[in-house]
């Protein structure tokens, strides 16, 4: 059976209490260090610089959005990209235009793939992030450790999103995009630390720019190196497109190529 994926185009210590031989004076407003908020910088270089999680909501009476945790273990998710906003983690990917002027972030009208979920809150997930993710937001970016962004919706709803640097940033700049067919099962290779490894079976494809294939693939062949964001299922066959990153100043037991998954392509379940 073979089914055809096509997506739409990141926890006091108390000691004995001594005797207080004297009282202390209370530290006054001027000796007492405030911690000061991190300062502001310009939002354009860092929007695609990360992928945008999202670490809290809150709306204008500062009640925690609770809606918009749906999936704990996968936190809505923005991406900004040559002027496109992409959203994921929901129950649909979701994708629209975006311009940004000073503090504010204007965002035209999200599109979505159609897919229907089974879990309730995550189905009700699109709906609550269209009616926040449209118009005109503010937008402030700080970044002292951990990059951040805030947005503001026009309604006083306030969303906080903490930045997972993007393969680019990790990597230096952009990967070589190739198509990668992922065999439907492993089989053992000899590796010199991993005793019993098993390897995926990889051969590259090619498109032309209609998105046909072409040539013919050469032989399945022994694939070392891991691929960011792909987990193997036995007996299903993918067709993978990938970004390959050359590493620098890679460890002497390490790969001089880093593969990240964008997509993907084509997916048959080969399992008898």
């Amino acid at each position: 059976m073979k089914r055809l994926l096509l997506l739409a185009l990141p926890l006091a210590l108390a000691g004995c209490p001594k005797p207080v031989e004297q009282a202390l004076p209370a530290p006054s407003a001027t000796t007492a260090a405030a911690t000061p908020a991190p300062a502001t910088v310009d939002a354009s270089p860092l929007l695609s610089q990360y992928h945008w999680q999202l670490m809290d909501a809150t709306d204008a009476q500062g009640k925690r959005i609770d809606a918009l945790f749906a999936r704990a273990d996968k936190p809505l998710q923005l991406d900004f990209k040559e002027g496109r906003l992409g959203v994921s983690n929901a129950c649909n990917r979701m994708s629209g235009t975006y311009t940004l002027s000073d503090t504010s972030l204007t965002l035209g009208r999200l599109t979505s793939t159609m897919m229907a979920c089974t879990d309730n809150a995550l189905m009700a997930l699109d709906q609550e992030i269209g009616k926040r993710l449209e118009g005109t937001l503010k937008i402030a970016a700080t970044q002292d450790g951990v990059a951040q962004l805030a947005l503001t919706t026009a309604t006083g709803d306030k969303l906080l999103f903490a930045g997972n640097p993007t393969a680019d940033t990790r990597f230096g700049g952009h990967g070589e995009r190739v198509f990668l067919e992922v065999a439907a099962e492993t089989k053992p290779c000899s590796h010199p630390l991993i005793p019993d490894k098993q390897c995926l079976q990889v051969r590259e494809v090619k498109y032309d720019d209609k998105g046909l294939k072409v040539g013919t693939p050469g032989e399945f062949e022994h694939f070392y190196d891991s691929i960011e964001g792909y987990t193997h299922e036995p007996g299903v066959r993918n067709v993978l497109r990938v970004d390959r990153y050359t590493v620098k100043n890679p460890p002497a037991d390490g790969s001089s190529n880093a593969y990240v998954l964008d997509m993907v392509v084509e997916s048959a379940n080969e399992k008898q």
